[in-house]
């Protein structure tokens, strides 16, 4: 039977909180994994004052962006409703943000602005809140650029975490950016930057791609670019088209779809170096922020120039490297190779997308 529905105080708001004690992690049962348990991990990080100007971590992470609801309603076992649009009814704290698909077609989103926001998404069920690389004054014009490691099958967080700490960080360092790691709360390593708001969706991802392509070369074989997972192999994934229009990845502070309610969470470069994901829990979280604080309280400070990336990207297109697939939600874009896996393409047709990986040629004066 469901339990009855409570109201929490939200920072001063008040927030329903239906059915608490539904069990939404069955590895965790009662004693850690109901719904209650979830809410009130949201409930924490909402309003636990973090960085100089004392904004809670999961607030900093998702305010102003729209954000789409990553819902499993009974649990995570159960049915999961991943949704991009407000339902037609919300309370008067909820806002809304307009934000256009590849297709054309508009939705209006959550748009977060205060810590009840939050609360209130997470008693939908919401175990993962999945936010844009813009914001809403502006959705046209992404300020972060995301750098997403994504393990193949044969390898994982430790492979992930190399490339961040060995590839990543000092390539980053040689342009003179600042990046942010988290761990994604599965296997994988998310790196935020902060760029100015100055250029489009197909700018971000045209120097992601040149970022990517920069690590693959310096990685020596562990790393590589392929959009289809057959030329992948055992290596790490760079997931550029993450910074392409209406593609959103896990929160930094969010919950996760696994038996540990894992959290997708900051860490220093020093910590990553030593983290276990399955440490970083909805349990285990607060109290780490609690003892020292927010590692991505300062991403706003600094708000960096693509010029270097751009300019690499157009020396990758002078050697001869064209753009990359798409994900498959989107219409044919210009420049784009044959969106077409390697495997059942016939190699006399226009447009073949050539062989991406290991072995990208050496710019001009490299090597």
């Amino acid at each position: 039977m469901a339990t009855p529905a409570e109201e929490l105080d939200v920072a001063g708001t008040p927030v329903r909180l239906s059915n608490p004690d539904k069990v939404y992690f069955p590895q965790l049962g009662a004693d850690g994994g109901t719904k209650r348990h979830l809410v009130e991990y949201y409930r924490t990080v909402a309003t636990l004052p973090t960085g100089a100007d004392g904004t809670p971590p999961i607030v900093r992470a998702l305010r102003d962006r729209p954000t789409y609801l990553q819902r499993f309603p009974d649990g995570i076992e159960g049915e999961e409703v991943y949704q991009k649009r407000l339902p037609p009814k919300v309370p008067d704290h909820v806002r809304s943000c307009r934000v256009t698909f590849p297709s054309g077609r508009h939705a209006d989103a959550l748009r977060v602005v205060d810590p009840a926001n939050v609360v209130w998404g997470a008693n939908l069920g919401t175990v993962t809140f999945h936010p844009w690389h813009a914001r809403c004054p502006d959705v046209e014009h992404p300020d972060e650029l995301r750098i997403d490691l994504d393990p193949q099958p044969g390898t994982g967080f430790t492979e992930a975490r190399t490339v961040a700490c060995d590839v990543v960080r000092p390539l980053l360092s040689d342009l003179g950016i600042v990046g942010y790691p988290k761990a994604s709360g599965g296997r994988g390593v998310h790196v935020y930057v902060r760029i100015e708001p100055l250029w489009t969706f197909t700018e971000v991802r045209r120097a992601a791609i040149a970022f990517a392509r920069e690590v693959e070369r310096r990685a020596g074989g562990l790393v590589t670019t392929a959009w289809w997972k057959e030329q992948r192999g055992e290596q790490i994934f760079v997931d550029y088209n993450q910074n392409a229009r209406d593609r959103t990845i896990a929160s930094a502070y969010s919950a996760r779809r696994t038996p540990r309610a894992t959290v997708s969470t900051p860490l220093t470069w020093d910590e990553l170096a030593d983290a276990e994901p399955d440490d970083l829990t909805i349990a285990t979280v607060p109290a780490l922020l609690a003892r020292r604080g927010d590692p991505m309280a300062t991403l706003d400070d600094v708000a960096h120039s693509l010029e270097a990336l751009l300019e690499l990207a157009e020396r990758d297109e002078a050697g001869g490297l064209e753009d990359l697939p798409y994900p498959p939600n989107y219409p044919k874009m210009p420049g784009e190779p044959k969106r077409v896996q390697p495997s059942k393409s016939r190699a006399d047709t226009v447009g073949n997308a050539p062989p991406v990986g290991q072995g990208l040629p050496d710019l001009p004066g490299e090597g």
